[in-house]
């Protein structure tokens, strides 16, 4: 299938999706990031923070499960920067408030600015995935920017609602494959 028919079907079932149903999907794709991935080593994680209007997987369950069994463990989120166009990874904790920029996207109010670099472990929103890793998403190419800036050894965990698809038709240069992606049904490695 091509992006643009994966992106329709995505954003259609999620529109259709009651929020009580988004809610559970939500819970369960946290208990199966828990049940597949070891946080032990990871320094710092990157996660989304979820778009309400779009009914997005709900990461605030990783989030406080994270600050209160690995307390190691250090979390990002994205800060849009309205000018360039690009993300910006900043520190958060549980005491981090939240504000929406013009887009209605929260991101952290306050806190450090983090280097891709410094990054071990990347939480990846989607619309579709393929069974080779490949994503769809809102087709502005925030994520495969960023990734394209990660180390070469930063996992990277896509989040869906749906299983994954065969293939991605139009897949490009620049986007950047996820190693794993979790679902409702559990854990996926990538071809």
């Amino acid at each position: 299938m091509r992006k643009d028919e994966l992106r329709k079907s995505g954003l259609d079932r999620r529109k259709t999706m009651p929020p009580a149903e988004a809610s559970r999907l939500s819970s369960t794709i946290s208990d199966n990031f828990f049940a597949s991935v070891d946080l032990q080593n990871v320094e710092l994680l990157h996660t989304f923070i979820r778009i309400r209007k779009f009914n997005e997987i709900d990461t605030s369950m990783i989030c406080y499960r994270v600050w209160r069994d690995f307390p190691c463990v250090r979390m990002c989120a994205p800060r849009v920067d309205l000018g360039s166009g690009d993300m910006v990874q900043v520190a958060f904790d549980s005491s981090t408030n939240l504000t929406e920029n013009r887009w209605g996207i929260r991101e952290p109010a306050t806190g450090y600015e983090v280097a891709p670099g410094e990054i071990d472990m990347v939480l990846v929103p989607g619309l579709a995935f393929d069974r080779y890793g490949h994503r769809v998403g809102y087709g502005k190419g925030f994520y495969d920017r960023f990734l394209q800036q990660t180390r070469p050894d930063c996992l990277k965990i896509g989040l869906s609602f749906s299983n994954p698809v065969d293939m991605i038709d139009d897949v490009y240069e620049g986007d950047v494959a996820v190693d794993l992606i979790i679902t409702p049904v559990g854990k996926v490695t990538t071809a």
